[in-house]
């Protein structure tokens, strides 16, 4: 049974994420910044709220704080038995010019989409190996090799999260632990970036996300897809 953790579960690409390892038999527990919002998804995730054997859990956690990631890390534990799979979903974007950016712009993407995951990583490895072996699974984005105007922080987060995933495979894989790099393009989510207020049926949903975590969960102990690029069938 796979026991996950995933950061930034309580909407969007996490949310659905977390819905589809519950629905595939695994059980999750989700953090996010608000608590209202961690309970209403973990009531959505596990609505009979079984106390005894629960298939999901919340708990607050921002990701840039190392001491909130490590207590979340050690509530999966103690509260779910185990910890064997870690999502790195977590993120925030800023799209603005480089000469207008804060420092205050610049630190919060670049702590939580890169830093962030790090923490989550170095606080989860002993639980992962303790449980014989698992997956990392990092949600980057096509905008970590495909680089835009008014992007430079979020694009250099992504960016920095590849190469982070691809370093951690090779440090870890001796360890039964396999690490992945999921780069979506274009999601229809609340996320704060260009393009995102307006539905558009041609971008791909959290579902579509979800199903490729899913997938790289079945696959056998000998497969490692470490690096897979996602994108809309169409763009129009």
């Amino acid at each position: 049974m796979h026991t996950a953790l995933v950061t930034g579960g309580t909407r969007g690409i996490g949310l659905g994420i977390a819905r589809a390892i519950v629905a595939s038999g695994g059980r999750v527990m989700i953090t996010g910044r608000d608590l209202a919002g961690v309970n209403a998804a973990v009531r959505s995730l596990d609505p009979g709220g079984r106390p005894a054997s629960p298939r999901a859990l919340g708990c607050v956690a921002d990701v840039r704080d190392r001491a909130a990631v490590d207590r979340a890390v050690a509530e999966t534990v103690e509260r779910l038995g185990a910890l064997n799979v870690l999502v790195n979903n977590a993120g925030v974007g800023a799209f603005v010019d480089v000469a207008s950016m804060t420092d205050d712009t610049w630190l919060r993407v670049i702590d939580t989409n890169l830093t962030g995951a790090f923490y989550c990583t170095r606080a989860a490895i002993p639980a992962i190996k303790k449980a014989g072996g698992g997956w990392i699974i990092n949600i980057a984005s096509l905008a970590g090799r495909n680089y835009f105007p008014n992007g430079a922080a979020y694009c250099a987060s992504k960016a920095g999260l590849l190469a982070f995933t691809e370093s951690l495979m090779q440090e870890v894989r001796f360890d039964d632990i396999r690490v992945t790099c999921i780069m979506p393009g274009s999601v229809a989510t609340d996320f704060d970036g260009p393009g995102q207020k307006e539905p558009a049926p041609w971008k791909l949903t959290p579902d579509d996300v979800a199903e490729v975590v899913v997938d790289l969960l079945r696959h056998p102990p000998r497969s490692l897809p470490s690096k897979i690029e996602l994108r809309p069938a169409k763009t129009r």
